[in-house]
């Protein structure tokens, strides 16, 4: 069975997509993630670029990943400077990562108005920088960039750019259609006509392939090349990236591995592709596509008359994989069936000893499904979801009740920051406790005046911070009266955890996430 690797670059192509603005601490949550899935590499950024990537290479190294390599990545050395004088080639040997990947170009017409050098000017620099590193780092990945662009306008240079790569050492090229305007079958013939030259593949050196979908071609091309002999795909997670996106990983996965039968990552692994799907769009703060292929909550649902009666027989009458293969599963949109073996599988997870049998399991699906239908996500905010079993199961103890909180923003004149203060009434302990802080917004105001109140009953939470807040607005078109949805991501010396609220008032929505957090740590300890 032959293996295939998977290279990630949501941390750097998904990125660069319009709307999406990943913080230091998005990025290391997502790498979390995909080390989870199991893909072979994640690509971090571009350590030379801007301080958040420097920053993030920095940090990440203490995630002691288990399944997956940390890239890093960058171009080739500048034209007017020496490779070891180079700043961007320092940045990546200084990134301490044991896998670097540079782009060149290949595409000719980029070389003479994009670098405004000559051609074999191009290639002493992708030798010198693949060579150069190659000393220094035990893997080289090249990127030729344009190659498919380049190869249709000028196949005899595209192919001596591999070759130049290839003679300076690098352990894998990869065919990029940066572009994303190939199509399948150009992608069949381009690769084959390379094949043609054995001195290129005809070893051991391994090829890759890096496609854009501005044709919508993108999976569909990272397959062919895989079946015709490349051995790693890249991509990203939902197929984000500039412009319209990078091969879906997401897709890529389960084709390769469920229906061609390549080594890609484990079963167990496979089972959380749609656990690490929502929970980039949770981070990245944007809409799941429900009728995304393989996890979108429709990519399973079934509503037409003649479907149900048939998929409750057999699943197979209209389903192509087995839902649960991929951690969906199967809906039957007229009684909603399904989620109660998430809720086991969840029960499991968070070490709950409880009755996977009991009753109440239908209770809090029931109550999970109410929960969503006014825009709850438990994705990315599973503290909340492990609070609602033990509420259900009644292993939940309440620490405080609330009296009531007041909130004041004042912004006194022109051109200076509001001011925010939080005044906050409530029982704990057998006490009335009344407290006020202050915050730069209501929200780090209230969040202060709440553990202000607290700690003196619980001194535990002096190790809490809030290391994330996202807002996202649910019901467009409702203006300043839309419903949304608040994510907190918290956190301890030890551990982190995500905690959801929801309202048509923002405070209210942030308390309810708040206050989850908060129970969630005290019933920790």
């Amino acid at each position: 069975m032959k293996h295939i690797e998977i290279y990630d670059t949501t941390l750097r192509d998904g990125a660069q997509s319009e709307d999406i603005s990943f913080s230091v601490e998005d990025k290391l949550r997502i790498a979390g993630k995909l080390d989870e899935l199991g893909v072979h590499y994640i690509e971090g950024g571009f350590p030379g670029a801007n301080p958040r990537d420097a920053e993030f290479f920095s940090k990440v190294h203490k995630l002691k990943l288990r399944a997956s390599k940390l890239v890093a990545f960058g171009s080739t050395h500048h034209a007017a400077n020496r490779v070891q004088k180079d700043q961007n080639i320092k940045s990546l040997l200084n990134a301490g990562t044991p896998i670097v990947t540079i782009f060149g170009k290949t595409w000719d017409f980029h070389v003479k108005e994009a670098l405004r050098i000559s051609l074999s000017q191009n290639l002493d620099l992708i030798h010198n920088s693949v060579a150069y590193l190659k000393k220094r780092i035990p893997k080289v990945f090249f990127d030729a960039e344009h190659f498919f662009d380049g190869y249709k306008a000028n196949p005899e240079y595209a192919i001596k750019v591999l070759r130049a790569a290839r003679d300076a050492g690098a352990d894998c090229l990869v065919l990029c259609d940066t572009n994303g305007g190939a199509l399948t079958h150009e992608v069949e013939r381009i690769i084959s006509n390379l094949k043609s030259h054995p001195d290129l593949f005809g070893t051991n050196l391994k090829f890759g392939i890096h496609a854009h979908n501005d044709a919508d071609c993108a999976v569909a091309n990272s397959i062919a090349a895989v079946e015709l002999g490349a051995s790693q795909v890249q991509g990203t997670i939902n197929g984000l990236g500039e412009r319209c996106g990078n091969a879906n990983l997401v897709s890529v996965i389960p084709n390769l591995k469920l229906k061609l039968k390549y080594d890609v990552i484990t079963n167990s692994q496979l089972k959380k592709l749609k656990e690490v799907s929502r929970f980039v769009t949770e981070i990245a703060n944007i809409r799941h596509f429900k009728r995304q292929p393989f996890v979108g909550d429709s990519a399973f649902a079934h509503k037409g008359g003649v479907h149900v009666s048939a998929v409750l027989r057999h699943p197979e009458t209209y389903e192509h994989v087995r839902p649960e293969l991929v951690g969906n599963y199967e809906r039957v949109l007229v009684s909603d069936l399904g989620g109660r073996s998430n809720i086991i599988k969840k029960i499991k997870e968070f070490n709950l000893k409880v009755d996977p049998d009991s009753p109440k399991v239908a209770q809090i699906v029931k109550e999970m499904k109410e929960l969503e239908s006014q825009g709850f996500q438990f994705e990315g905010a599973e503290a909340s979801l492990e609070l609602l079993i033990k509420k259900t199961f009644g292993l939940h103890r309440k620490f405080f009740v609330l009296a009531g909180f007041r909130l004041i923003v004042e912004k006194r004149k022109e051109g200076e920051d509001p001011l925010s203060e939080a005044t906050i009434m409530l029982k704990a302990g057998g006490k009335l406790e009344h407290t006020a802080a202050t915050g730069n917004g209501p929200v780090n105001a209230l969040d202060n005046a709440l553990r202000k109140a607290l700690e003196k009953f619980y001194p535990q939470l002096k190790q809490v911070r809030l290391i994330d807040y996202k807002v996202r607005v649910l019901t467009a078109g409702a203006g300043t009266t839309a419903k949304v949805r608040v994510l907190i991501e918290s956190g301890d010396d030890k551990h982190k955890w995500g905690t959801v609220g929801v309202s048509e008032n923002i405070i209210e929505a942030s308390y309810q996430a708040l206050v989850d957090s908060i129970e969630y740590k005290l019933l920790r300890g």
